[in-house]
């Protein structure tokens, strides 16, 4: 069988439902019709049914972590260009620029908002030395040819030799964040995702690393939302981003000060012309349509400011570093 030109692939538990939603329907609103492919880690029987007539829905094998999973369905599915796309990232406008940059053979993916290097990347995942190289973001990734095809295999490869997690994780914030900044895996798959990169199976040549600002995160400093409708946003000098990603807390799992990403996630969840729509029923309040609703996320974002003001003080200057990177390495439980 022909493999697709073009097809995107997700990870997805119940807890991360309607994240996939809202993601599936900003990729059918931008004009992407192309297969998706959701790897199902636990999501139950009434979200499988939701899912299936827009998604073809891919079992997850039972002896591994979700988080080390993402390249499970682009090989038993594969295309012309993979597209990975996390469950918390909505995308914005068309990729097909994009798509048409990896089908040459390349791997293309946004800049991470921080660097990690480490040379025993090519010692512990057998992929011999390494070179310091732009650290990439796993949200969304492109990955065209049989160069990215490749390029995928390595990674799933390498994904198969992390070291035990175990000793490496703990509950307190400070120790966790010190073990971060010295454990080689602290990030998981996107550490193993670039360390592939960074290895001599991968040239430079076959990387494209786009701007971070092209597919942030909160809080989203300078982008402004044009049209909800359409999706469009853009910052002061007319750059239009490709993604939002919702690092940290998920709004519909916490409830969290209001920003661009969840004002585009209720429209993808109750707006006009979505593809999947969930039962009102079964979205908490915050994320409905009308008035009540619109009270519930200024009372959401009125507690987490609340919540945030007594933290950050206390965080003190010499934390910010880490602060930074704490809404972007998170345990694995949360590596969606």
């Amino acid at each position: 069988m022909a493999m697709p030109p073009l097809a995107f692939y997700c990870v997805a538990e119940d807890r991360y439902f309607p994240g996939v939603v809202a993601m599936l329907n900003s990729l059918r609103l931008v004009g992407h019709a192309e297969p998706a492919f959701v790897l199902d880690c636990g999501l139950t029987r009434a979200q499988r049914d939701l899912l299936a007539p827009h998604a073809t829905l891919v079992d997850s094998p039972h002896d591994t972590p979700p988080w080390l999973l993402k390249t499970v369905a682009p090989l038993l599915h594969p295309a012309e260009v993979t597209v990975l796309v996390d469950a918390d990232l909505v995308v914005t406008r068309p990729l097909t620029e994009l798509a048409e940059e990896a089908a040459g053979g390349r791997t293309v993916a946004f800049r991470a908002s921080y660097e990690r290097f480490f040379r025993e990347w090519g010692e512990l995942l057998d992929l011999g030395s390494v070179s310091r190289r732009p650290y990439l973001c796993t949200a969304l990734v492109l990955a065209g040819g049989e160069e990215g095809r490749q390029t995928m295999r390595l990674f799933d490869e390498a994904q198969k030799r992390i070291p035990d997690l175990d000793d490496n994780w703990a509950d307190g914030r400070r120790e966790f964040f010190e073990k971060a900044a010295t454990f080689p895996f602290s990030a998981l798959d996107q550490d193993v995702f670039n360390a592939v990169l960074s290895s001599s199976h991968v040239g430079d040549e076959r990387v494209t690393a786009l701007d971070h600002r092209l597919a942030p995160e909160p809080p989203f400093a300078g982008l402004e939302l044009i049209d909800a409708g359409s999706l469009r946003c853009a910052y002061r000098d007319g750059t239009q981003p490709h993604a939002l990603h919702s690092l940290g807390p998920k709004p519909w799992i916490a409830a969290v000060r209001e920003t661009i990403y969840s004002r585009l996630l209720v429209r993808l969840l109750t707006g006009p012309g979505i593809e999947i729509r969930v039962p009102e029923s079964e979205l908490a309040l915050r994320l409905r349509d009308g008035g009540i609703a619109w009270m519930g996320r200024r009372v959401a974002g009125a507690r987490d400011r609340l919540r945030t003001s007594v933290w950050e003080p206390l965080s003190g200057r010499a934390g910010t570093r880490l602060d930074a990177l704490s809404a972007r390495i998170r345990r694995p439980r949360d590596r969606f």
